[in-house]
């Protein structure tokens, strides 16, 4: 069965994870870190992609990114992988593959998860116990949201705009929204749409996304249909 290509709309927020093949480390250094952040900047510029949120992690990376048209996210992804693969394989006197296939992505409803996909993505760490408080983690866009260190790769989005009129609010407001956390059910979520490929939505916004793109959102309801009504018990 062909494989289906993702769900990418301009305009729209995405959540993409990209994972060293076979879990493998993809950052092992400092300048590994650095490196992948200087190309994922310039990519992005490049395609005309905003990026909102993204952690670094030793094996994978989690971005949260807007893309203007309908194939720069997908340019913007190769691109830092034509760069740099080479030459982490260089440095590290390897070959071969560094990313487990394609990158996976999700669809985001703004409205609805745009600011709990930030916090999922930048509590990565916390989670994975590299670091106590977000703020301890170097890799990760948290420090400019928080107002403890401007990210030239971070662009930021209207919702986070709007959690105040002042910088000194808005970064207040989201402190106050990450120390809150992520109930287990919404982690689950997040993390079942991004491995699976699922819009991250409401049932109505992906009815809405059906009609859009003629392409099944919601799941198919199970069994086949009668056909003709089954007798009356």
């Amino acid at each position: 069965m062909a494989r289906q290509s993702r769900l990418i709309l301009p305009n729209q927020p995405h959540h993409i994870i990209h994972r060293g093949n076979d879990n493998q480390l993809i950052f092992r250094e400092p300048e590994d870190y650095e490196h992948l952040l200087g190309w994922l900047k310039e990519s992005a510029r490049f395609y005309n992609v905003a990026v909102h949120a993204y952690v670094l992690m030793p094996n994978h990376f989690h971005l949260l990114a807007t893309p203007s048209d309908s194939t720069g996210l997908a340019l913007m992804m190769q691109k830092i992988g034509r760069l740099y693969v080479p030459w982490f394989n260089q440095k590290y006197n390897r070959s071969g593959s560094l990313f487990q296939g394609r990158f996976r992505t999700s669809l985001v409803e703004a409205d609805k998860y745009f600011l709990a996909c930030c916090r999922y993505i930048e509590l990565n760490p916390v989670r994975a116990q590299l670091a106590a408080d977000p703020a301890e983690y170097p890799w990760s866009s948290y420090r400019h949201h928080a107002g403890l260190r401007p990210d030239p790769a971070v662009s930021d989005h209207s919702l986070y705009w709007s959690l105040g009129n002042t910088p000194f609010q808005r970064e207040a407001a989201y402190i106050e929204l990450v120390q809150q956390g992520l109930p287990e059910q919404e982690l689950r979520q997040i993390d079942e749409a991004v491995r699976k490929g699922w819009p991250l939505a409401t049932d109505t916004f992906k009815v809405e996304l059906e009609r859009k793109t003629s392409r099944r959102i919601l799941p198919a309801k199970r069994g086949r249909p009668f056909k003709q009504a089954p007798p009356a018990a």
